[in-house]
C-alpha cells in the first residue's frame, strides 16, 4: 500500500507540472502597466510557461492548442503583493496560539492561505516574517516543486528585531516561559549580532531580509513608533545583506526610525505611517520603495473598537496608528515617492488582498497606476522585472483577468475571474 500511494502522488505532481499545451487567450481588453495603455481585442499566445506573442483580434492566427474566451474581460499581468504573512491571520486567539500551535500547524495554514492568494489573482508575494519555524520557506519550496498550489513566494523567514522590539517573540511572556532570544530567532543588539542574524537567514534559505526599525501596532509592547535600531546596526544589516545578494524590507511607523533606515540604504519602507516630508524627499532621491499596506491600517482600526479582539496594550495603538496610513499614502503619492503594492495580509484576511486597490484609488491614485504598483513596480522591487510584471513576448506567463474595466470600477479587482501562473490555468471564467 505504501508503494502504491507513492506512485499515485508522483503521477499527480507530474501531471500538474506538465499540463502546458499551447494556450491562446482572447482578451477584450489588455492592460500594459508600463505605458498605462489599455489595448482592445488582443490575443495572447502562451507556449509552455512563456508568452510567445500578442496580436490584435481577429487578425491573430489560430493555434492548435486551447483558446480561452476572455473577450468580455480585462486581462493584465499577474498581481504581486509585496507584504504578506501567509502563516497567520489575526483574530482574538492569535496571541495565545503562540503557545498552543506548532510549526506544522502554521505550515498547513500557510499552504491554505497561499492557495487563497493565488485564486485572488496574486501570482507572486513577498512573505515578510514567519513564526521562526521556517514554515514559509518550506512552503515556497513545495510550491516551486508543484506539491501544493500557491503564488511564487519570496520569503524573509523570521523578521529581525532588537531586544523588546516589534518582532521580539518573547514580548508579553511571563518570565518563566520566556527564553534568551538571540540572532538565530531574529533578536539582535549591536552590529555584530545584526550581521549574524542576516547570515543566519541566508543559511536558512531566505530570499530577503525583513527588519522592524520602529515599534509596531500588534506587538505586546507599549510604543508603536519609537526607533528600535541604532544607525550602526542598520548599516551592518544593509551591508551584510548586499554581500549575500538580499534586499532589505523595513517595517516602520515612527518617523525617526524610518528616516534612519532610508539613510542606511534599505530597499523598502513598509507602512510608513508617520513618514515626514524630509523622508519622502530622501526616498524619492534614492529610489527607496514605499509599500503602504492601507488595508491593514483600516482593518486594525476597525477591530480596535471590538472588545476583547486585541490585548489592551495593543488596542490604543491600533486605534491611533491604523487610520493614518491612507493619508500618508496620499501625501507620498503626490510627492512622487516610488510606490509598490502591499497589504500586510495576514493581519487582514487572506484572499482579500485586492481591497488595497480600492483604498489607493480613494486616496487619489488612478486605477491604472494602482495596477502598475502591483505589477511592473512590484516586479522591480522584487527584482524579477526581467521575467515578470508585463505581458510581452519572452516573459513568464503569469496572467489574470477581471470581469470589468477597472478604470470604471476598481472593485472589479476583487472579482478575479481568470488566473494563469507559469502557463498553468488555475481559475477559469
Amino acid at each position: 500500500m505504501r508503494f502504491s500511494f507513492s506512485v499515485i502522488t508522483l503521477c499527480c505532481v507530474v501531471t500538474v507540472a506538465s499540463a502546458r499545451a499551447d494556450i491562446r487567450l482572447l482578451c477584450g481588453k489588455l492592460i500594459d502597466p508600463a505605458s498605462l495603455a489599455v489595448l482592445e481585442n488582443q490575443a495572447i499566445l502562451v507556449e509552455g510557461n512563456r508568452i510567445i506573442s500578442i496580436e490584435p483580434l481577429p487578425a491573430a492566427a489560430a493555434t492548435a492548442g486551447e483558446s480561452v474566451d476572455l473577450t468580455s474581460a480585462t486581462c493584465m499581468p499577474g498581481l504581486m503583493d509585496m507584504h504578506v504573512h501567509l502563516a497567520v491571520e489575526y483574530g482574538p486567539s492569535t496571541y495565545i496560539e503562540r503557545f498552543s500551535l506548532n510549526g506544522t500547524d502554521y505550515a498547513i495554514r500557510a499552504a491554505a492561505n497561499a492557495e487563497k492568494t493565488l485564486m485572488a489573482g496574486f501570482t507572486l508575494v513577498r512573505d515578510l516574517g514567519d513564526r521562526s519555524f521556517g514554515e514559509v520557506i518550506a512552503l515556497r519550496n513545495a510550491i516551486d516543486k508543484g506539491i501544493v498550489r500557491g503564488p511564487r513566494v519570496l520569503a524573509a523567514g523570521k523578521s529581525i528585531a532588537t531586544t523588546g522590539g516589534h518582532a521580539d517573540p518573547t514580548n508579553g511572556m511571563r518570565r518563566d516561559l520566556s527564553f534568551d532570544a538571540g540572532p538565530e530567532v531574529g533578536v539582535v543588539d549591536g552590529p555584530y549580532e545584526a550581521r549574524e542574524a542576516v547570515r543566519q537567514r541566508y543559511k536558512n534559505g531566505a530570499d530577503l531580509i525583513k527588519i522592524t526599525a520602529t515599534g509596531g501596532v500588534l506587538s505586546v509592547a507599549k510604543s508603536g513608533q519609537n526607533p528600535q535600531f541604532m544607525q550602526d546596526e542598520l548599516e551592518a544589516i544593509v551591508a551584510t545583506a548586499r554581500d549575500y545578494g538580499m534586499k532589505v524590507a523595513v517595517h516602520a511607523h515612527g518617523a525617526e526610525g524610518m528616516h534612519r533606515a532610508v539613510e542606511a540604504g534599505v530597499d523598502s519602507i513598509e507602512h510608513g505611517t508617520y513618514m515626514e516630508e524630509r523622508t519622502m524627499k530622501l526616498m524619492k532621491s534614492r529610489g527607496t520603495w514605499y509599500v503602504p499596506t492601507i488595508v491593514a491600517g483600516r482593518w486594525v482600526a476597525e477591530k480596535s473598537e471590538v472588545d476583547g479582539f486585541f490585548p489592551e496594550l495593543v488596542r490604543p495603538k491600533a486605534a491611533a496608528i491604523g487610520p493614518l496610513i491612507q493619508d500618508t499614502f496620499a501625501k507620498a503619492y503626490r510627492m512622487g515617492v516610488p510606490i509598490a503594492f502591499g497589504t500586510d495580509t495576514g493581519v487582514s484576511a487572506h484572499g482579500a488582498n485586492a481591497r488595497e486597490f480600492q483604498f489607493m484609488v480613494e486616496a487619489g491614485m488612478p486605477a491604472l497606476e494602482a495596477i502598475r504598483s502591483a505589477t511592473l513596480h512590484a516586479a522591480q522591487l522584487a527584482g524579477v522585472e526581467s521575467s515578470l510584471g508585463r505581458i510581452e513576448p519572452g516573459k513568464l506567463a503569469d496572467i489574470i483577468a477581471v470581469p470589468e474595466d477597472p478604470r470604471d470600477d476598481i472593485t472589479t479587482m476583487m472579482r478575479v475571474s481568470f488566473v494563469m501562473k507559469d502557463g498553468v490555468i488555475h481559475r477559469r471564467p
